[in-house]
């Protein structure tokens, strides 16, 4: 089992670290991605990745800081790139929920980085809040054809569309609480789905209003398992399978 989204690097699992890997390791959980959201999260990243065997890291520009984005930023990703841990550029995209940067400012950010993950022949992880049309145009646009939606929170039109421009769709602990998810879960071939924690955040059911951790992902993994009508063993091999078929600088 893989957690394909978690942030290590936030002070509330940072703080225990070797505790929250030990955990993982309890639960089976064979690789972690920590995931980078602006220049020093990302190199935290990877500082984070090159300590521990089993986990990788991603690096890139959030929507939420795209304003703060240095004119060198596309520089300095591509230089984090190169490292060996490093399997994907993210997390990147758009988010009108928010705001916290300018739509276009946004836009402009997440399609160099799109084109700089095309360019390095990596996947892209790719965050959306309520910009569903941006988002697809831009990709679009991009020509970029190989990625992952990760928190999907939208509906099964999008995720196929999403899903024929090459991407995958990824699913958090939202999946415990939030019962219209249920319905992509079973119109969603499981060929097309990733789980992760996106820990320290939306803790699963039982753990709501406790902090989220990468060893929590086996209850995504139960949740998809319930909805699908089928073994939990089932939906980790493949799930598994996916995340290595994307992120292919993993290593078994």
């Amino acid at each position: 089992m893989i957690d394909t989204h978690c942030h290590l690097y936030d002070e509330k699992l940072y703080d225990n670290l070797d505790e929250i890997v030990s955990n993982a390791n309890k639960a089976k959980i064979s690789k972690m991605i920590c995931i980078g959201d602006n220049l020093k999260t990302s190199k935290k990243s990877i500082k984070i990745s090159e300590s521990y065997n089993n986990i990788y890291a991603t690096v890139g520009i959030h929507p939420h800081e795209a304003k703060n984005a240095p004119k060198t930023y596309l520089n300095t990703l591509e230089t984090y790139a190169k490292n060996h841990k490093v399997v994907a550029i993210g997390e990147i995209g758009l988010d009108y929920f928010y705001n916290n940067s300018d739509p276009e400012i946004q836009k402009k950010i997440f399609f160099h980085q799109l084109t700089l993950a095309k360019k390095l022949n990596l996947p892209s992880v790719v965050h959306c809040r309520e910009a569903d049309d941006d988002l697809y145009e831009t990709i679009l646009k991009s020509n970029n054809r190989c990625g992952v939606i990760h928190c999907f929170a939208s509906n099964t039109n999008f995720a196929k569309k999403i899903i024929d421009l090459g991407f995958y769709i990824s699913f958090t602990g939202m999946i415990t609480f939030v019962s219209e998810l249920s319905q992509v879960i079973k119109d969603i071939e499981l060929k097309h789905i990733m789980i992760e924690t996106d820990s320290p955040y939306l803790s699963p059911v039982p753990y709501r209003g406790k902090t989220n951790q990468p060893a929590y992902v086996t209850k995504i993994a139960e949740k998809i398992a319930e909805i699908k009508k089928i073994s939990i063993d089932e939906v980790i091999k493949i799930t598994t399978a996916n995340a290595y078929l994307l992120f292919n600088k993993l290593k078994n």
